[in-house]
């Protein structure tokens, strides 16, 4: 679930004129309750800690790259770790349910108010009829509990035995699978372990705690203590470099000292009072991110700022203009023309504000790009490329995940790359 999705009992009954400002403060109720739950449902963007938590949230992303920058200038005392974000589907929760001590798997919906765990394949066939996921979960229930699991474990499913294939990329033979957009090669020479195996997967999240509902999320998993059985290829998500240690050299290091120093200049100039009242607006938020994540899935770098607020101003006017254009009712349309105005008056005299915003934004952005190439130069255990119509493209991981001391994670994903990538790759499945 995210923020937004809610529904309310049948039995309450709303005033017309209360709804939109009850929606909205269920809405960010729903928020925070869902974060406090300390589920691994759903990872934010560095970046976008600017929106979702205002001047905490920036001065947290410049934390992170910090202790980011330590860390590759070999400084063994950084106070962040990085694991692989591997392009995995579905995802996977299983283990033993501390209630009943008994072995089950799932997906995001063992978190459901009215969970969905299965035991048995009667129970899969009952809460997921969509025959890939029934067929995947299957496999899942019968080979995990080989691995002796003890507690509960979320990972990626990466590949089942029907998914495996022997392909030739660049006159090299592969044994590839694909369970999402990037297409996974492993030297045929190599591959014996994983063509044996009836699925793969790999592990990222703990959970731990006395009762499915209450559980709380470490990000990580060790699978040192998990046992070893030719039917299940696992992983654990951790970053290694295969190929040697990857660092910054001394010039890496001060370009990105410098583009640190222009975050932190900027972050000095932020308005404190304009973040929070920001942070405080979810429906005015949900907006910005919306046409934010439309550029991205475009490809386009927003490079000119102010240009950005004018356009996500006019995207806003012209967003709720459609839905008062849809009511009929004069009543139902000065309300909604109210709101939107209000919206408007709000993001017109806050321009420089939002501006100054998406400046940190793009600094982040770039500081977060230097690490991620850095940090793609290191030899995996496999081989990533694209399928597109012309052959293969060689890509990068999708990205990788910061974690800090606390348990705190962002994602850092070249969005503008990886977003390219899901246009133009070839699929080779069906959802």
């Amino acid at each position: 679930r995210t923020f937004w999705d809610i529904s309310l009992p049948s039995l309450i009954v709303i005033p017309p004129y209360k709804t939109l400002e009850l929606l909205r403060m269920l809405r960010f109720k729903q928020y925070l309750a869902e974060a406090k739950e300390g589920k691994n449902l759903h990872l934010e963007h560095l970046e976008d800690e600017v929106l979702n938590n205002g001047v905490e949230g920036t001065r947290a992303a410049i934390n992170f790259l910090q202790s980011l920058r330590d860390m590759l200038a070999g400084n063994t005392k950084s106070s962040v770790n990085v694991s692989v974000k591997w392009d995995g589907a579905p995802a996977i929760f299983a283990g033993i349910n501390p209630e009943n001590d008994k072995f089950f798997v799932g997906t995001k919906g063992v978190f459901n108010v009215t969970p969905k765990i299965n035991y048995t394949d009667a129970d899969i066939d009952a809460n997921h009829s969509s025959a890939g996921l029934n067929s995947k979960l299957k496999v899942a229930l019968k080979y995990l509990p080989k691995l002796g699991i003890t507690d509960v474990l979320q990972g990626d499913m990466l590949f089942t035995q029907e998914d495996l294939k022997t392909e030739r990329i660049d006159g090299k033979s592969y044994t590839t699978f694909q369970p999402n957009t990037i297409l996974y090669a492993v030297p045929t020479e190599s591959s014996t372990k994983i063509t044996k195996a009836k699925m793969g997967i790999v592990w990222h999240t703990t959970y731990t705690g006395t009762k499915l509902a209450d559980m709380r999320a470490s990000f990580g998993a060790s699978v040192s203590s998990l046992t070893k059985t030719n039917d299940v290829w696992f992983s654990g998500a951790d970053y290694e470099d295969r190929s040697g240690t990857i660092n910054f050299n001394k010039a890496e290091t001060d370009s990105f000292t410098n583009v640190l120093s222009l975050a932190g200049k900027k972050f000095r100039s932020f308005d404190a009072t304009f973040m929070k009242s920001l942070v405080a607006q979810q429906n005015v938020l949900l907006l910005i991110k919306t046409y934010s994540n439309v550029k991205v899935r475009a490809g386009e770098e927003i490079r000119n700022t102010s240009k950005h607020v004018d356009d996500i101003i006019n995207y806003v006017n012209e967003k709720i203009q459609k839905d008062i254009d849809k009511v009929k009712t004069q009543a139902s349309k000065d309300k909604k023309t109210k709101y939107k105005e209000q919206i408007v008056r709000y993001l017109l005299a806050n321009k420089k504000h939002l501006k100054n915003m998406f400046d940190m934004q793009n600094l982040l952005v770039q500081a977060k790009n230097l690490i991620i190439r850095k940090l793609e130069k290191a030899k995996g255990a496999m081989d990533t490329f694209i399928r597109t119509d012309n052959g293969f493209r060689v890509t990068a991981p999708e990205g990788f995940v910061a974690i800090d001391n606390s348990g705190k994670a962002v994602k850092l994903v070249d969005r503008l790359e990886f977003s390219r990538a899901n246009f133009t790759a070839a699929k080779n499945w069906t959802k």
